[in-house]
């Protein structure tokens, strides 16, 4: 079990890991090892979390989504195999924790009275500055 939160825990029978042929650093390495790791998580399958949680990873993964309900991660920045599947597992626990995080909901706010009032009178007296540079007209 991977602890995420004291509450929730990822099972690892449910990661599925595929290594595959990095690009950058690595030299000739680079063409004959296959470094990168593809860590795929099933979020439609997973029981164990709560629904709300579920719909909020889903939307937190975004295009790392796949149709099938599956979340794929890449990691190839290192040049070892158990450094990039430490990388691409640590962003999925930290993908997870983001997602068990309620929102606060926004609550409306009014505007005072006040504070309207205050507004308009400031904006008479510019009305009142800028109509008084025009051309000096004789009133009857």
């Amino acid at each position: 079990m991977i602890p995420v939160t004291a509450h929730l825990a990822l099972d690892e029978r449910d990661l599925e890991e595929r290594f595959i042929r990095a690009s950058g650093p690595g030299g000739q390495n680079v063409n004959k090892v296959s470094t990168a790791v593809e860590l795929r998580f099933q979020l439609n399958g997973y029981t164990e979390m709560a629904e709300d949680v579920r719909a909020r990873l889903g939307r937190l993964a975004g295009r790392r989504l796949t149709l099938d309900g599956e979340i794929v991660i890449r990691a190839d920045e290192h040049r070892t195999q158990d450094r990039n599947r430490a990388e691409a597992l640590a962003r999925l626990v930290d993908l997870v924790e983001q997602a068990t995080h309620r929102p606060k909901p926004r609550v409306k706010t009014k505007v005072p009275r006040a504070v309207k009032q205050k507004r308009l009178e400031g904006k008479a007296r510019r009305s009142d500055v800028k109509s008084k540079r025009g051309k000096v007209r004789d009133h009857d």
